[in-house]
């Protein structure tokens, strides 16, 4: 949710972009409908229930999200509008009961009054007192189908199928090499001692898998027999191919095994394609894989650990020549997407069967795992691993890339020296190798992060001797600084002209003009200009002239080493 202070923050945005535009998961702009108060309303409760079942949320009434230009756009809501009345409406009109916090935002715009809707997560879903609902969905509220709701439903844990029993415990349904299996996995990762010295039995009611004498299907999942999968979970089972093609295979391997076997089996199989490989560079020694081993065991684990077990598709995981890819069934929930995974709340499909996994120790609820996947990939100076949603599916893509003894060496250093590189560091340096230079925009997206806080993150980096940045505000850009570039570049690799295009200076330091022109702020001067185009200063006085020639709204203004130029617009002149 939003609060006052955000939205206000927000509305001078406006005048840039439409209201649309700045929507996201949990917040929406809404005009007030001035003709009809019963429509109004209407609106009003429907997006209640939107925001509820879709985790909670912000709606601003009294903005027209498609006007662009914060004096039309900010129309207000009426004044004799009672906001004890609409959270009275909502209560009223919703099932089970949604009791939203109104609060008033003062515009000198339209009426002067906004009416902001602050809805927390309910327990969903939430429905009107007919039975109709939405769910938001991105920024859009979708009908609470049958489908959705069963979602919503996995997301709550009301409908965990791994929790489910099917019947009594009985020894038989268990491998004893799937057990054997869990124990070395979870003895790997240094799990409790005390847990696994427990026998059989004591270690599945451990785990809750085995409660009361009840046998639940996540028991089956972690160390049952392929008969007892096939009669009580049959929508489990693993292929691997080694394509040849896209579309044709030269090598497969099927098999219905538990989990800890599957992921044993598809890490042996992928072995003779991913061998050890020892690199000796300076004071360190190196033992790599093409694809890092703990990327791999934290990819097999998500994939075994998250699929919609109530329909049948295997794990796949396919090995190309370029790439190795490994998906399973059942998409996203919760809210994640592929441009959010990296720093989202986990949200496990399966919760009893992930709550046992992380008593082992074999996965976190910390949402670590994905990070590991990236960090691992990274710090070999390897492209990091792409995350797909397609229909109901998820894929991990592993390019395959070779190891970067440069960039090894330099993490390995940078370790040594307690100045270790998070995931975000990781992620920058390796983009700023193959670009010269990226906005903020450009690497908070990549980051999966907020404008603001990639800031923070880009100013620290800078502080620490790894970046510069030239351009101010909107126009701010970032470099990696000449000497961590001459470490990371690859021998044979020319160094790089780290100063950007003719054509490309002039379109920049124009973009720049008219955004400091909208803001209000004084133009630039020579010195302000080399900082942004990283020219001498004869050539940033050639760069002007042209510029002044081409483009008539840019003028100069002042005289000698102190003037400026400033951008006029058409409307201004």
């Amino acid at each position: 949710m939003k609060t006052l202070e955000q939205i206000r923050a927000l509305l001078p945005e406006l005048d840039q972009r439409i209201a649309d535009e700045m929507e996201d998961q949990d917040l929406d702009f809404k005009s007030w409908d001035t003709q009809s108060r019963d429509k109004a309303v209407k609106t009003l409760v429907r997006m209640a229930i939107c925001m509820a079942n879709g985790g909670g949320g912000t709606v601003v009434f009294g903005v027209a999200d498609k006007v662009l230009g914060r004096s039309t756009a900010l129309e207000g809501v009426p004044p004799e509008i009672d906001v004890n009345r609409l959270k009275q409406a909502v209560y009223d009109q919703t099932d089970p009961k949604i009791t939203p916090v109104f609060e008033e935002l003062h515009v000198a715009e339209g009426t002067g009054r906004l009416i902001v809707m602050q809805v927390h997560p309910g327990m969903p879903p939430h429905t009107d007192t007919a039975g109709t609902g939405t769910i938001r969905v991105g920024k859009d509220c979708q009908p609470l189908t049958g489908t959705m709701r069963r979602k919503i439903g996995v997301e709550t844990g009301e409908t965990d199928f791994t929790a489910e029993p099917v019947g009594r415990f009985t020894p038989d349904v268990f491998s004893p090499t799937a057990l054997e299996a869990l124990r070395n996995m979870a003895a790997a990762e240094k799990a409790p001692q005390d847990l696994l010295r427990l026998n059989d039995r004591e270690l599945l009611e451990a785990l809750e898998v085995v409660r009361h004498g009840k046998l639940l299907r996540a028991a089956i999942l972690l160390a049952g027999t392929e008969a007892a999968i096939q009669t009580h979970i049959p929508g489990h089972n693993w292929t691997f191919l080694k394509m040849k093609s896209d579309t044709a295979y030269d090598n497969r391997a099927d098999d219905i095994t538990a989990l800890p076997l599957s992921v044993n089996r598809l890490e042996t199989l992928l072995v003779p394609y991913n061998p050890l490989t020892t690199l000796e560079q300076g004071l360190f020694h190196f033992e790599y894989r093409v694809w890092p081993e703990i990327a791999l065991r934290e990819a097999l684990m998500n994939a075994f650990c998250h699929p919609d077990y109530r329909v049948a598709g295997p794990v796949m995981l396919k090995l190309y020549k370029d790439r190795l890819e490994l998906s399973n069934n059942g998409g996203f929930i919760g809210g994640i997407r592929p441009d959010n995974i990296l720093h989202h709340q986990p949200v496990p499909r399966n919760p009893l069967l992930v709550d046992a996994l992380t008593k082992l120790r074999l996965v976190n609820r910390s949402n670590l795992g994905i990070s590991r996947m990236y960090t691992a990939m990274l710090m070999e100076g390897k492209e990091p691993p792409r995350i797909q949603e397609i229909g109901d599916s998820v894929t991990v893509t592993f390019p395959k890339s070779e190891l970067s003894p440069a960039f090894r060496t330099f993490v390995a250093e940078e370790s040594r020296n307690e100045r270790e590189l998070g995931l975000d560091a990781l992620l920058v340096l390796r983009h700023l190798i193959n670009h010269p230079e990226a906005e903020t925009t450009t690497l908070a997206h990549l980051c999966q992060r907020p404008d603001a806080h990639m800031r923070e993150i880009l100013s620290k980096m800078e502080q620490a001797g790894y970046l510069e940045h030239g351009g101010s505000g909107r126009g701010a850009y970032w470099t990696l600084r000449p000497e961590i570039h001459h470490r990371l570049r690859e021998d044979g690799h020319p160094e790089r002209d780290r100063r950007i295009d003719w054509e490309a200076a002039k379109t920049r330091v124009l973009s720049v003009l008219m955004e400091r022109e909208k803001r209000g702020e004084p133009g630039l001067g020579n010195r302000d200009i080399r900082q942004i185009t990283r020219f001498d200063r004869q050539k940033v006085v050639k760069l002007m002239k042209e510029l002044v020639r081409e483009n008539p709204q840019v003028q100069p203004a002042g005289p000698g080493r102190y003037g400026r130029y400033q951008y006029q617009s058409p409307d201004s002149m």
